[in-house]
């Protein structure tokens, strides 16, 4: 007999049935085996996982040059480059007068000129002091022999002697004159081109390539180093993020770093890379600083201007499950397996969490079968009826 018909002649026949002979027969009736539950499950498979931090800051310079002038208390004349203009190395950006300096250079130029004269006049002294010392130790030489024949009196050998001596000396303070002169001519020359060299440095000029991103000159201003500079130049016109990153992802950061950028009102993101992970953690915000370098920031990015930053920290294919895979427990991180329908707990180690996913590097292999939602209610050792979760 069919059970469908045997449980309605049961049913029917209740009334008339001891409640021992009920049991029996209900029992009599029952399936078999009772239904497993159906437990959604997921694959452990092999996927690209890209791990990002996520950061903001604002744009500023790799590197502001100051441009002040390199002579003193000279006024302003001319500007010949305003805020904004893209210099090159060596380009004129201001003049400054010239009117005092070239007045300064006129009289060293005459100190110059007359420190040679003074040279022309002690090397006549000189030839002069020398040709008297020559004769008067000629006179002594005849003096000497005179006197040892007996034909000149001791006096006249000692006058000779004395002029000699005279001459010598001289020759001496003629020597050292030259000297003096040719040491005044130094002099003067290298006021000359000291002279010169502050005319040169009339020429204000940019010392490097790059952008004028402060003009601080102006026309008739007396310039001067010790106020502000006169232009900032950002060299190169490179700018890099400066990214406020939490504590707990500035490990994760490195040099070479990929990084996408985007600020408000760009439709593309911009490409950069990080140039330097600062050394320090702020003691109040507990944040740390990366500089993230632009590749090509164009016209669209401004010093100043807030922009958010995906620093790709590491890109590699690896095993990964769904995040609400993973649960927690005393040993660290779970997940509950099955195989051939049976549950059990496996302990795992992960690593990154991209989107939905999170990387599997010790516990699974590919191919395992994992519980899609850690916080079913199944435990090790249960056995279930394995649902694959759908694809997205």
């Amino acid at each position: 007999m069919r059970p469908t018909l045997a449980l309605a002649a049961l049913l029917f026949l209740a009334p008339i049935l001891p409640a021992q002979a009920q049991e029996a027969a209900a029992a009599e009736s029952a399936p078999a085996d009772a239904a497993l539950p159906a437990i959604t499950v997921s694959d452990v498979t092999r996927r690209k996982m890209t791990d990002r931090i996520i950061a903001s800051g604002m744009i500023a310079a790799v590197e502001e040059v100051q441009v002040a002038p390199l002579v003193e208390g000279q006024p302003v004349d001319r500007l010949l480059a305003d805020l904004g203009d893209m210099v090159t190395e060596g380009q004129i950006l201001a003049l400054l007068s010239k009117s005092t300096l070239e007045l300064q250079k006129t009289e060293a130029v005459a100190s110059v000129a007359a420190a040679r004269s003074t040279i022309a006049q002690a090397k006549a002294q000189r030839v002069e002091a020398e040709a008297a010392a020559a004769e008067a130790a000629r006179i002594v030489d005849r003096t000497t022999k005179l006197r040892a024949s007996g034909t000149a009196p001791q006096a006249t050998w000692d006058t000779a002697n004395a002029n000699a001596i005279a001459a010598n000396a001289r020759v001496t303070v003629a020597t050292q004159g030259l000297e003096s002169a040719r040491a005044q001519l130094a002099l003067a020359e290298a006021q000359l081109r000291n002279v010169e060299l502050m005319l040169s440095r009339t020429e204000v000029k940019a010392p490097v390539a790059g952008r004028i991103v402060a003009r601080n000159a102006r026309i008739g201003a007396i310039a001067t180093a010790a106020g502000q500079p006169m232009f900032i130049i950002t060299r190169d016109a490179a700018l890099e993020l400066r990214a406020d990153v939490t504590e707990a992802d500035i490990l994760r950061l490195a040099p070479g770093q990929a990084a996408h950028l985007r600020a408000v009102g760009m439709t593309e993101a911009l490409t950069g890379t990080v140039r330097l992970v600062e050394p320090t953690i702020d003691p109040v915000t507990r944040l740390g600083r990366a500089r993230i370098s632009v590749d090509s920031a164009g016209d669209t990015l401004r010093t100043g201007m807030f922009v958010e930053a995906e620093i790709i920290a590491a890109e590699r294919d690896t095993l990964a499950v769904p995040v609400t895979a993973i649960g927690s427990s005393p040993e660290g991180s779970i997940v509950m397996r099955v195989k051939d329908g049976l549950v059990e707990r496996v302990t795992v180690k992960t690593g990154i969490r991209d989107g939905g996913l999170v990387e599997i590097t010790e516990g699974l292999a590919a191919g395992d079968t994992v519980v899609t939602k850690a916080g079913a209610f199944v435990r090790a050792g249960d056995r279930v009826t394995p649902v694959p979760a759908a694809v997205n």
